[in-house]
């Protein structure tokens, strides 16, 4: 008789569960404690109930207790290692998924919550091969292949990871995720129009959706259609008032329109609602308030490339008829000796540099900020090392006199006081080595922040630092390196030897 009354009453609290009446469930799951104090299935419940309702450490509690009863069920522990995740205790949460894919090698809800715990402790490889394990295992799992989606979108593999998006689309019409996604790695890939159709379809089955508000702001940004940009930011900010990120790029789209007092309005704004002060004091001072600082905020510049790494070679090379590693290599090519070099490339990107030193270079290093943009340095296969820092950092570790050649390729652009950077390249030149490098050119007495985000420089201070520093000039020119919305931006070559 008790036994039937249990289970009468878990049938009863589980429909009410599943039609979300969760205090008429949770009063019933108790009354079958009372009758039995250590029931499994209703403390298992319990605690599933709770996480539902947002009581993790509650959830917790009861799903501790339901396997202190019954250790050999998979569910209980996979159900814990999602509330532990909640709680950002992935390492614990992993171990809770491994006990019940030992007990249940089968479940594919544990291989899948578990590569988002791997993930969330960035062992990516160990992640990747939890989503696969899933998807072997249940093939049509609209959350497993976005969540490996999402997982290559990290790795920047955006190509790969448009399949994973579209299978889930495919399993699940209208998953609002996965259109997310899938736009996002289309905008990646330059596919504009393609992404502008995912958002539009998101927005019209969610039109409070303010992320994809301002994903499609800044899709119009760089397609420059900067009124309909704005629309769309500022449809994100009337869905999340305090949206830090949209009010920053609200800040760039008035910048480019030219409204200068609104767009230092809305960089305002967005520091006020927590945006990277670093990035925003920059913004503001590109725009001539507060003070210039030194150099381009790192993170911004890692941010600004690892977005750009899939398509920097191609728009440099065929939108901005770009010509700086030309320019050098021609310079280098009139004063260098028959002898090989060992050659620093200081902010290589994805080594536009590389070919053009490669076969003089008995030795190649590139350093630069973006890790992305080593791995495409990496996939050329002419750098003998690569180093994500920044370039101050290397050259203040790097041995003495290591160098016969350094070249840095557009680079100061994102550095406005050399100080630290001839310093650097001088201590780590050998006595007759040679420095090129190119600079926008500005007419300021040192160097100036413009609007752009791009730092120029003064020939003169060059001039200076080249003789504080111990380098003869060779040769020094300006030329129109690329455009820029239509303008030449004048930059100037120079080339110095260490005396």
């Amino acid at each position: 008789m008790k036994t039937a009354n249990i289970q009468t009453l878990l049938e009863q609290a589980l429909t009410h569960h599943q039609q979300g009446q969760f205090e008429q469930a949770e009063a019933l799951y108790l009354q079958v404690l009372q009758v039995q104090e250590n029931q499994f299935d209703a403390l298992q419940l319990l605690g599933t109930l709770a996480r539902q309702r947002g009581n993790v450490q509650t959830a917790i509690d009861w799903l501790q207790q339901a396997i202190a009863v019954n250790p050999q069920q998979a569910i209980a522990h996979s159900n814990l290692g999602a509330a532990l995740q909640d709680l950002g205790r992935s390492q614990e949460a992993v171990a809770s998924y491994d006990r019940a894919l030992l007990l249940k090698p089968d479940y594919a809800m544990a291989c899948n919550n578990r590569g988002n715990a791997l993930r969330s402790l960035r062992e990516l490889e160990q992640a990747l091969a939890s989503y696969d394990q899933a998807l072997q295992i249940t093939p049509a799992y609209p959350e497993a292949l976005l969540n490996r989606g999402l997982l290559l979108q990290e790795l920047a593999e955006h190509e790969s990871a448009l399949p994973d998006f579209d299978d889930a689309l495919a399993l699940r019409k209208n998953y609002t995720e996965a259109l997310f996604a899938r736009a996002v790695s289309l905008q990646y890939l330059h596919a504009h129009e393609e992404a502008l159709q995912d958002y539009d379809h998101l927005l019209r089955l969610h039109p409070a959706h303010s992320e994809a508000w301002c994903n499609r702001g800044m899709l119009l940004q760089k397609m420059q259609q900067y009124e309909t940009a704005l629309h769309s930011i500022d449809q994100a900010l009337a869905h999340k008032a305090d949206f830090a990120k949209a009010h920053q790029q609200r800040g760039h789209c008035l910048r480019l329109l030219q409204r200068n007092g609104e767009a230092i309005n809305a960089y305002q704004n967005a520091l006020a609602h927590g945006a990277n002060a670093e990035q925003i004091h920059y913004a503001l001072a590109a725009m001539g308030t507060g003070d210039t600082p030194a150099t381009a905020p790192p993170g911004y510049v890692t941010e600004l490339f690892d977005q750009y790494a899939d398509h920097f070679d191609r728009h440099l090379l065929d939108v901005l008829g770009y010509t700086v590693p030309d320019l050098l290599a021609a310079a280098i090519q009139r004063h260098r000796n028959t002898a090989t070099c060992h050659s620093l490339d200081l902010g290589c990107g994805t080594g536009l540099c590389a070919p053009l030193l490669r076969h003089y270079s008995s030795r190649l290093v590139g350093v630069d900020l973006s890790e992305k943009m080593l791995v495409k340095a990496r996939q050329t296969g002419l750098y003998d090392s690569l180093h994500c820092t920044d370039i101050a950092s290397f050259l203040l570790t790097a041995t003495a006199a290591e160098y016969d050649l350094i070249v840095a390729a557009d680079v100061f652009v994102y550095i406005g006081d050399l100080q630290h950077v001839f310093a650097g390249v001088s201590h780590v030149l050998r006595h007759g080595g040679l420095f090129a490098f190119s600079a926008e050119a500005g007419d300021s007495p040192d160097f100036s922040l413009r609007p752009s985000h791009r730092y120029a420089h003064a020939i003169a201070y060059l001039q200076d630092l080249a003789q504080q520093h111990g380098f003869t000039i060779l040769e020094t020119s300006q030329e129109f390196a690329r455009r820029d919305h239509g303008e030449d931006i004048a930059i100037h070559i120079m080339l110095l030897q260490k005396i």
